[in-house]
């Protein structure tokens, strides 16, 4: 009895440690699961299913709230705090964050981590983002860039086949088994002296219960309790009915291949990993959506000044139009400059036409963008007004370029992402190397058998064990009848082929993402010179825009004083008209330049967010400030 308890004791400390260690990684690092599983409230949650709302697909009421005299009038910041709350890339993205956490649940039971989509959504036509250069990945409308590291495809050039690589793990979460069985059982016999009877008839009654549980050891516990009851009609038999109990409690540790903290927590430390970018590709996802909605309304803006300055041209030709047409009664005119001015006014036409297409594509463009469903006829015709106006202003990143360049390099998060996607293929590659070593495990078992029984009353002989099923399992327990075992199990795979294939192609894969990372600092270091190349070319365009729009209302102001005394036609105020409103046209363009100049370098510097003052957790929660 004390060696049963000595060594129940032993089992029951390496039980704690491991247990704690467990608990230590999952609680120490990972932040707490918000899944609805309130163990303690009731086990019984444990057994139902988890359910998830069905996505609220109603527009957020602050777009009502911006509709004055049927026109949404957007600024930019409405415009921002709309697609916090309605953008559909960023609402499928919001689903990652949970899916990453069900990862974690799911890893610290012991089982494999499923991974997560850590690539950024473009799929909101219009207002493309990338990086240097005119291929960037999610470029255009509807593009998604692949993300680095976790679960992904492998984006980038870079190979993950062997990500989690490694010997096999048990689960965790402890399990309880359970039989109960009656059986009646007859059998003519044609020998009688074993028996003492021709017809033999049993009843059996067996109840077992069973307890097992892996720990990140590489430990494996397990009991079992087994009781029986034995009934029959031979003579024969000793006890009447026969009573049995048997316990057995058994402890494998590996010693080799699968032991320790490392290759049996890497699932759950890839996970934690797998959160980690989860969390920061869902921050570059905000980046990315509000990087491309600020683009869509600068191109808003800029049809929206075209569409006017087209409008002014055209009732200016109009206007000369009838001048020229009331000159023409008088005689004052040939009617030559009266084609020319109708002529005019039909490109101008033209002009206008085109204008208002390309500002209600932009509407159209931005509604999309900015809401859940356009389901309501009356919002998707409803124009849109946007109340910011483009301006240069000195609002860009100061300082050296190299300290601009090491802000990039500490706060673009694609590189945290490929760093903590390097520290998962560590993982792996320290579980491939371990899983190279022999499996040698230690097997350890103890037990005992209790018997009971009342003495058969056909039987000569009279019985001294105890009568009832208390006995039986006190006799279990005693030490009376031990079964106890000691053994080492060894397994050598002689070529050991593919354990060698999957460590080494770890290494490679791990040296790869190395490799990625630097290409990324290189990539970050051009985006940002780049970026600060085009913000100072496009002030240099606003300037340039700006005097000629200046010379050309000179010009058009002069040739309408020479007309109004007599010293010009209609037909050069006219051009004077066309290549000022052309002027016009082209300082709009060179400000909305500008403006997607500034956005692009505040993205490759990794400020987008300080920039507009967005919260990440108001972008997880969908409501952005002063929303409902």
């Amino acid at each position: 009895m004390r060696r049963s308890a000595s060594l129940l004791a032993r089992v029951s400390l390496v039980a704690l440690v491991t247990a704690s260690g467990i608990a230590q990684e999952s609680t120490a690092t990972a932040p707490a699961l918000r899944l609805d599983i309130p163990h303690s409230d009731n086990p019984l949650n444990t057994y139902r299913a988890t359910l998830v709302p069905q996505p609220n697909l109603a527009n957020s009421a602050r777009i009502d709230s911006l509709v004055h005299d049927g026109v949404l009038e957007l600024s930019l910041k409405d415009a921002i705090s709309l697609a916090l709350e309605n953008n559909l890339d960023l609402a499928i993205a919001r689903y990652n964050i949970p899916i990453a956490q069900a990862d974690i649940l799911r890893t610290q039971a012991g089982g494999s981590f499923r991974g997560v989509n850590t690539g950024v959504v473009q799929n909101t036509p219009g207002g493309g983002v990338g990086g240097f250069g005119s291929s960037s990945a999610g470029a255009g409308a509807g593009g998604t860039s692949g993300g680095a590291g976790g679960a992904g495809s492998g984006a980038s050039g870079l190979v993950q086949s062997t990500l989690g690589t490694g010997t096999n793990v048990a689960s965790y979460d402890p399990s309880l088994t359970g039989s109960f069985n009656i059986e009646h059982y007859t059998q003519p016999l044609s020998n009688t002296s074993i028996y003492g009877t021709q017809t033999l008839q049993q009843n059996t009654t067996n109840g077992n219960i069973g307890y097992s549980q892996a720990f990140p050891t590489g430990t494996m516990f397990s009991a079992v309790f087994e009781n029986s009851r034995g009934a029959t009609n031979s003579p024969n038999s000793f006890l009447n009915p026969t009573l049995n109990s048997y316990y057995h409690v058994a402890l494998q540790q590996q010693l080799l291949a699968g032991f320790g903290f490392g290759p049996n927590l890497r699932f759950l430390r890839i996970a934690k990993n797998n959160q980690k970018i989860s969390d920061a590709a869902f921050k570059l996802q905000v980046i990315t959506t509000i990087t491309q909605i600020a683009n869509m309304y600068w191109d808003l803006a800029a049809a929206y000044e075209d569409e006017q300055v087209k409008t002014r041209s055209l009732d200016f030709a109009n206007q000369t139009l009838d001048n020229d047409r009331k000159q023409l009664a008088l005689q004052a005119i040939p009617a030559m400059d009266v084609m020319k001015a109708e002529a005019e006014v039909a490109n101008r036409e033209q002009d206008l036409t085109i204008a208002k297409s390309t500002l209600q594509f932009q509407e159209l463009l931005i509604k999309n963008a900015l809401t859940k469903n356009l389901d309501d006829p009356i919002l998707e015709a409803m124009p849109v007004r946007p109340t910011d106006q483009s301006a240069m202003q000195d609002t860009t990143a100061k300082g050296p370029t190299e300290d601009i360049i090491a802000q990039a390099l500490r706060d673009r998060l694609e590189l945290t992402e490929s760093s903590i996607d390097l520290d998962s293929r560590r993982i792996s590659r320290d579980a491939a190397r371990n899983a190279l070593l022999p499996s040698v495990s230690l097997n350890a078992f103890y037990g005992g058998t209790g018997l009971a029984g009342p003495s058969n009353p056909v039987s000569e002989e009279m019985s001294t064990a105890p009568t009832d099923w208390g006995g039986a399992v006190k006799n279990a327990f005693n030490g009376s009848a031990p079964d106890y075992y000691v053994g080492l199990s060894v397994n050598v795979p002689i070529r050991n082929r593919v354990a060698k294939s999957d460590q080494y192609r770890s290494e490679l894969e791990a040296r790869q993402s190395e490799l990625r990372l630097q290409q990324l600092k290189k990539q970050i270091r051009i985006e940002v010179r780049n970026a600060q190349y085009a913000l100072e070319q496009s002030q240099a365009r606003v300037v340039a825009a700006r005097k000629a729009r200046d010379l050309a209302q000179k010009t058009f102001e002069i040739t309408s004083k020479e007309q109004e005394l007599g010293a010009g036609s209609s037909y050069q105020t006219l051009t004077a008209r066309r290549d000022f409103a052309e002027a016009e046209s082209t300082l709009v363009a060179a400000m909305t330049a500008y403006q997607k100049a500034k956005i692009e370098l505040e993205r490759s510097v990794g400020s987008t967010l300080e920039a507009n003052s967005i919260s990440i957790e108001s972008a997880k929660t969908g409501i952005a400030p002063g929303g409902q």
